[in-house]
């Protein structure tokens, strides 16, 4: 018989090896309640959860758990990092997850907040193979080494700010599905060849419509800026989605289409 001197450290042992393990961790910050003062946030900032229906509710608080334990905030230039900005950010990255078997985001592990635009260094190849160095202005930013980049006057706008139909959160979080293939060219992780084959038959027909519309000086439903590549026109195609769903289901329906199979959900029952 085991000396139960040696037993007891056995269960010691095994009880610190299973408090270590980052999916115990993570199982049971799913299972604690979801604070009352985070529901306020969402009722606060985000004022499609109260249209969603139960399910749905009940999904995304779970995808804010799990989104807030795994990733670490980092507040840049002196920009304090609070509950409000954690959970909005949070609550919208979630939305794009609703209805979907898919990992929260598994290659990002920084979400990081500037108080407002934010400048980024910029490299461009000009004409003869000369580089060019600059400076930009940005409100958000996606990048492959696992950070998302947020300004927080533009991912909460202001009164000031505020451009309808845009979201600066969804936009970044649609360029983090983008990469998760792979590569950031406008094709997120699709079922099959069927699926990749329609759509990009669908997304690069509208594409080359938004160019032509551009080109041509027209007022476009999508933003403009989705004509610059493929990927960007994923990521601001993702922001009228949800944000302006009836026009686009009207305007651009075999668009809308794709993306309501893409996203598993239809935000024309919310809005």
């Amino acid at each position: 018989m085991m000396p139960l001197l040696i037993l007891l450290s056995l269960v010691a042992l095994a009880t610190a090896a299973l408090l270590c393990w980052p999916g115990y961790s993570l199982k049971r910050a799913l299972v604690r309640p979801f604070p009352a003062a985070y529901s306020r946030i969402l009722r606060k900032n985000l004022p499609v959860y109260a249209r969603l229906p139960a399910d749905l509710q009940a999904q995304l608080k779970r995808l804010i758990k799990q989104f807030l334990h795994q990733k670490e905030f980092i507040g840049c230039n002196g920009f304090q990092i609070t509950d409000e900005v954690r959970v909005t950010i949070a609550a919208k990255a979630g939305l794009l997850l609703l209805n979907r078997p898919t990992g929260v985001y598994p290659a990002l592990k920084k979400v990081l907040v500037y108080p407002t635009v934010f400048i980024a260094p910029r490299t461009e190849m000009r004409p003869g193979g000369v580089l060019s160095h600059g400076h930009q202005s940005l409100s958000g930013e996606s990048w492959n080494d696992d950070r998302v980049i947020l300004a927080w006057d533009h991912a909460l706008p202001t009164r000031e700010n505020f451009v309808p139909g845009h979201d600066v959160v969804l936009h970044e979080f649609a360029h983090q599905l983008d990469s998760e293939s792979g590569v950031t060219n406008g094709a997120p992780l699709l079922a099959g060849k069927a699926q990749y084959r329609r759509w990009s038959a669908v997304l690069s027909q509208e594409f080359e419509a938004l160019q032509d519309a551009v080109d041509a000086g027209q007022e476009t439903l999508i933003d403009p800026y989705g004509a610059s590549d493929p990927a960007e026109f994923f990521a601001v195609a993702t922001e009228t989605f949800f944000e302006n769903s009836s026009a686009m289901a009207y305007y651009h329906p075999a668009l809308y289409a794709q993306l309501q199979a893409y996203y598993r959900v239809d935000p024309r029952d919310w809005n």
